[in-house]
């Protein structure tokens, strides 16, 4: 991103400062680790196709825009998120189709069956209801040989219930989401309401790497690749941390299953 419309972005009073915060730490972790790792490991290269699922304010895809990516789409529920990335996108001169979509329970538009060369999920898998067939639709709009990128933070990982959204002293607290239900509930009933009904969400869904790595096979997708991360890319763009695969580490019993606090999977269409 040029340095210059970076600082006028930054300066900009029309997009709140909690706007630019979530637009930026996508964008360099797109532009610094996602679209480097794609390249490397071929499943993007500049002239394809790329679409985002769960896009917010599409920073990650505006990495990979730069990149020389073509027909980029995000899609999201959050309306109020999709306009600002519209906005950003239209300030900076990004091509990129800004829509709302439900990949659940919206059926996938003709235009984009078989058309993205690589389709991203990150971070958004785990609060959807049904993975297997959010996977299903998602490979509709995947060319055969394509890729779906996908991360999240797996279930029983230390903030795997994402009770630390809920802003409160208990939420702050490592595998509360593993305790007892009474317990549970008791340490995340104060906080903002949404994000309690969230948590509780992620308590019936549960997704684990056995339960995503089902979901995935039986919805027809090959996978192609695995890597488990004990320290994520996103906290060097959030906390200034190195990013830390599990590696070896993760045959030690127990510690795959507990310390995973990213699964990284590349996914192919056959």
């Amino acid at each position: 991103m040029p340095t210059e419309f970076r600082n006028r972005l930054a300066a900009d009073p029309t997009i709140s400062d909690t706007d630019k915060y979530y637009f930026f730490y996508m964008y360099d972790l797109g532009a610094d680790f996602i679209v480097p790792m794609a390249k490397v490991t071929g499943i993007f290269k500049s002239g394809e196709a790329v679409a985002e699922i769960g896009s917010a304010e599409g920073g990650v895809l505006m990495a990979f825009a730069e990149e020389g990516a073509t027909d980029c789409l995000a899609t999201d529920i959050a309306l109020d998120r999709l306009e600002t990335g519209k906005e950003i996108a239209r300030k900076g001169d990004f091509a990129i189709e800004f829509t709302s979509h439900d990949i659940i329970n919206d059926k996938p538009e003709d235009r984009w069956r078989e058309h993205y060369n690589l389709v991203l999920l990150r971070d958004v898998i785990e609060h959807l209801d049904n993975t297997e067939k959010a996977l299903s639709n998602i490979k509709t709009i995947i060319k055969p040989g394509g890729r779906l990128y996908v991360t999240f933070p797996p279930y029983f990982s230390p903030f795997g219930g994402h009770q630390h959204t809920v802003a409160n002293t208990g939420g702050k607290i490592p595998w509360i989401h593993l305790l007892p239900n009474s317990i549970f509930q008791l340490l995340i009933k104060t906080g903002r309401k949404q994000d309690i009904e969230e948590v509780k969400r992620l308590q019936k869904i549960r997704l684990t790497i056995a339960k995503f790595e089902q979901a995935a096979l039986k919805s027809g997708f090959t996978i192609e690749k695995r890597v488990l991360y004990l320290l994520r890319p996103v906290f060097k763009m959030k906390f200034g941390l190195p990013t830390l695969p599990l590696n070896i580490l993760s045959w030690i019993p127990g510690v795959k299953r507990f310390f995973t606090l990213e699964a990284a999977y590349t996914l192919r269409k056959d």
